[in-house]
């Protein structure tokens, strides 16, 4: 984790309401994975206190760039859309826990439900990058306000789901999940709570409807000294998410980012409050409670 002055290299509207930053900070670069985020403090004079999360959105290494996504929703990122080339900012990171992919996988199927694209948009690029296939599913509400094929590689198998029918799939983009549940070796989603609950319970039934055996360890395979059967991955670590089916990045919203001031906790299976900034943002979807209602 680091505390960087970024400059901004350019700013400009991608849709209505929501904007695309770039800004030169290579410290940032360095070490940041898909997932994870960066905290930002608004101007010294602007009377705004807290710092405000954003994903990475893409990350150049070579050129030290990074870029955030975001909607103008209040004061706090009102301000940053007035920032102008040149205008630096300060940024703590890389924050947070990050999307965790087999290496074995082939095929990633990520899905993303309006601002949650920023969410999932440098792990297309990481996987590309590693030679992997991506199917990127995306929902919104309307055409207009639908992510930019051309912010997309054209690698990328882009399909859109419109609530209103007027781009794309007819309803919400959970729809056009079961349709790639058998190709994909893992899912990655980002969006409003509900989505993701969605996409947790489809998980969960995945590998009965594909008809997946389960089966114990192989005898002479997997065990200790005492000859038991391989210890299962601790929950919550990166090797027990690598084995879920789905990984999900929250969209908590947070104050402090550091674990402390616990404004953006969700509760896990048993029971456990988790903090989006420091457990998450990332958790595999069977790891959380997604009846809580947090």
């Amino acid at each position: 984790m680091q505390l960087v002055a970024a400059e901004l290299v350019e700013s400009r509207e991608i849709l209505p309401g929501q904007w695309l930053q770039a800004f030169h900070a290579p410290a940032l670069t360095v070490g940041s994975r898909a997932g994870q985020f960066v905290h930002i403090r608004p101007g010294d004079f602007s009377g705004l206190i807290l710092r405000r999360p954003f994903s990475f959105n893409t990350v150049d290494r070579t050129t030290g760039v990074i870029t955030i996504h975001f909607r103008a929703v209040g004061r706090g990122t009102a301000w940053f859309t007035r920032l102008r080339p040149g205008d630096r900012v300060d940024m703590l990171g890389p924050l947070g826990r990050p999307f965790e992919v087999d290496p074995r996988s082939r095929h990633l199927l990520l899905i993303a439900g309006g601002l949650g694209i920023a969410g999932v948009r440098m792990l297309v690029d990481d996987a590309l990058r590693a030679g992997r296939e991506v199917t990127l599913l995306f929902g919104a509400a309307s055409a207009v306000e639908v992510y930019p094929s051309n912010l997309l590689p054209d690698e990328v198998e882009y399909v859109v789901a419109t609530d209103d029918g007027s781009l794309g799939h007819s309803g919400y983009v959970t729809d056009l999940v079961p349709a790639y549940e058998a190709w994909a070796d893992q899912a990655f989603a980002c969006g409003p709570a509900p989505m993701l609950a969605t996409l947790a319970r489809l998980a969960a039934g995945r590998s009965a409807r594909l008809g997946v055996a389960r089966l114990g360890p192989k005898p002479g395979r997997g065990a200790g000294r005492s000859g038991g059967a391989a210890r299962a991955a601790l929950p919550g670590s990166p090797a027990a998410r690598r084995k879920s089916f789905l990984q999900v990045s929250m969209e908590q919203n947070m104050g402090c980012a550091v674990g402390a001031c616990l404004g953006c906790v969700v509760m896990d299976t048993s029971g456990v409050p988790q903090r989006v900034c420091r457990e998450g943002p990332v958790f595999a979807s069977d790891e959380l409670d997604w009846e809580g209602g947090w």
